[in-house]
């Protein structure tokens, strides 16, 4: 008899999960919308969500005219950073170029600048900047001066070239500072918190639009047995755009992935959990579709900002960070870049996997809780 009922239960669970299978993948359109938006959301927020400043104007108010003076500004023009020199004459219109914006920033020469260098004399020049791009600014600073700093190492005598020593510079995990290592694992993160979200909130809420919610409180279905089977959908759609993009990372934009398969995928698993617990909660809490759009709304946004992609944490106030410990993008988001460049051992990411688990563990509980209650 036990067997019996273990059996229909198991047949109920099975042809659940198939309708609801069948009711996100039917169409067509809702088909392309599952899969194709979030892999070109990847190739367009790689490129686009960068903070290598490229393509800026640079202006030029150069008062010496020497040899010197020109081979710096040759050297300006010739970094890849930079889009066009602009020659100003006077600070008037370096302060109108500025003003309207037509540079970032305006590299002011003196007028005895080669007089100096030729003299064997430290020389300076002025660089004003668009408080406005501070980000930017700062970062195009950086740029000149490094320029300026490799051409007066150069232009030092040998006798102060050789005691000034130097410095070797590593960087581990991403040697060549490229922004895209470190952009698009952490897109991983966010696009899947976004897809997962979308389709896991409209589950209930849809069945209450369509008329048929009615219907299953009063199929054979138990709860758990509804339940699971509105959850399977969603979680199987997560992982396939998780192996998705772990292909297209190295293949496409050569980011590597030294970590483990396995801690990859339990991962991406935990997190899909604690993602379709909020989907649910924000599902089985709306009356429409709409209102369900618009609760993964508000609950996407904060999600994001407060995970660590757009800045940093630790620039955050002591109370916002505290926030954060609830926000299972935080989590992931660590553990996923950590895999792709760092080879992240099974001790660390257990580190943030144990919390993932925890909030995963709350949010279905409480949307199981608040499911029943509807039903009820």
């Amino acid at each position: 008899m036990r067997r019996l009922l273990e059996g229909a239960g198991l047949r109920r669970l099975v042809a659940m999960i198939v309708k609801e299978m069948w009711a996100v993948l039917r169409d067509p359109q809702s088909r392309l919308v599952l899969f194709v938006p979030p892999l070109m959301q990847l190739f367009i927020f790689t490129y686009a969500t960068t903070l290598d400043v490229k393509n800026v104007d640079i202006g030029i108010l150069d008062r010496s005219s020497g040899a010197h003076s020109v081979e710096l500004v040759q050297r300006i023009a010739g970094s890849p950073n930079f889009r066009h020199i602009k020659r100003l004459a006077t600070p008037a219109e370096l302060k109108s170029a500025i003003d309207n914006q037509k540079v970032i920033a305006a590299l002011v020469i003196d007028e005895d600048f080669d007089r100096q260098l030729a003299r064997g004399r430290s020389a300076t020049i002025g660089l004003v900047l668009d408080g406005r791009r501070s980000n930017a600014a700062q970062i195009v600073t950086g740029y000149i001066t490094n320029i300026a700093g490799t051409m007066g190492a150069e232009l030092a005598p040998p006798q102060l070239r050789g005691a000034a020593g130097g410095s070797v510079v590593t960087n581990w995990y991403n040697p060549a500072l490229d922004y895209i290592w470190f952009t698009l694992p952490s897109l991983v993160a966010i696009i899947t918190s976004v897809a997962g979200l979308a389709v896991t909130s409209q589950s209930v809420a849809r069945e209450r639009e369509l008329g048929t919610f009615d219907q299953l409180m009063v199929s054979p279905l138990r709860v758990h047995e509804i339940l699971i089977g509105k959850m399977v959908p969603p979680f199987i759609i997560g992982m396939i755009n998780g192996s998705v993009y772990l292909v297209v990372a190295p293949l496409v934009f050569g980011v590597p992935f030294t970590g483990s398969l396995l801690l990859f995928f339990l991962s991406l698993g935990m997190y899909l959990l604690a993602l379709i617990g909020l989907g649910m909660l924000i599902s089985a809490a709306s009356q429409t579709q709409q209102q369900a759009f618009l609760g993964v709304f508000l609950v996407t946004t904060p999600l994001i900002l407060l995970s660590g992609y757009a800045s940093p944490i630790d620039n955050m106030p002591d109370w916002l960070q505290t926030i954060t410990y609830l926000d299972p993008a935080r989590y992931f988001l660590t553990i996923v870049q950590g895999l792709f460049l760092k080879a992240m051992p099974a001790a660390a990411v257990f580190h943030q996997l144990w919390p993932l688990a925890l909030i995963a563990c709350v949010t279905l509980s409480a949307s199981a809780w608040l499911f029943r209650a509807r039903m009820e």
